[in-house]
């Protein structure tokens, strides 16, 4: 299989990319690196991110800027930070990017359990996120050709410690959890689905 991954430079994606690549054809995009260089809050850049991949069967995104701060600091332009990222930016991967995946196909986003358990410094993440959920299972039962989409939705992951003190008393998601939630959206039948990795 032909699989992008959209935010292949960061903890998420890089873990991705190496468990992926033993098996398949992996195309890394990330805003700085990889094979293909792509900003997803602006739909010109997905578009010419698709032109140079061409045809593609499956499409991971672990990419989605947000802004973390204090409730006293949310303006309507900081809170667009999660509006034009990790929510349009997500959106427009699919909406540009079903005119390009092979019949078949499919798509996997990234959300949150701050969707359904909100931390301090994290509501624009928890907007954003619940957006997306919401926008899976929309898309879910209109895409075309057989093409699937997903949602994963990890808590806190392992690999980034520094994010530990926000999520007390969440116990952190490994990173084959994470991989294992990812692999049941890319490889199995489900569509409209928000996979919790644990």
């Amino acid at each position: 299989m032909k699989i992008i991954i959209v935010g292949a430079t960061g903890t998420m994606g890089k873990y991705l990319v190496s468990a992926f690549e033993k098996e398949h054809e992996v195309v890394r995009v990330a805003s700085n690196g990889g094979d293909i260089r792509s900003d997803i809050t602006s739909a010109a850049s997905i578009e010419n991110l698709f032109r140079q991949t061409g045809a593609f069967d499956a499409l991971i995104s672990t990419a989605g800027p947000t802004y973390v701060g204090p409730w006293i600091n949310l303006t309507d332009k900081t809170f667009r930070k999660g509006v034009e990222g990790k929510m349009m930016g997500q959106i427009n991967l699919v909406l540009i990017g079903q005119h390009y995946i092979n019949p078949k196909g499919s798509f996997t986003l990234i959300s949150g359990a701050l969707t359904y358990d909100p931390q301090i410094n994290f509501a624009n993440a928890s907007a954003a996120n619940g957006a997306v959920e919401a926008f899976v299972r929309a898309a879910a039962i209109e895409l075309q050709m057989g093409i699937r989409i997903n949602a994963v939705s990890p808590t806190v992951i392992e690999n980034s410690p520094q994010y530990f003190p926000y999520f007390p008393g969440d116990i952190p998601v490994t990173m084959q959890q994470l991989e294992y939630g990812f692999r049941k959206s890319v490889f199995g039948a489900n569509t409209g689905q928000v996979i919790r990795p644990y």
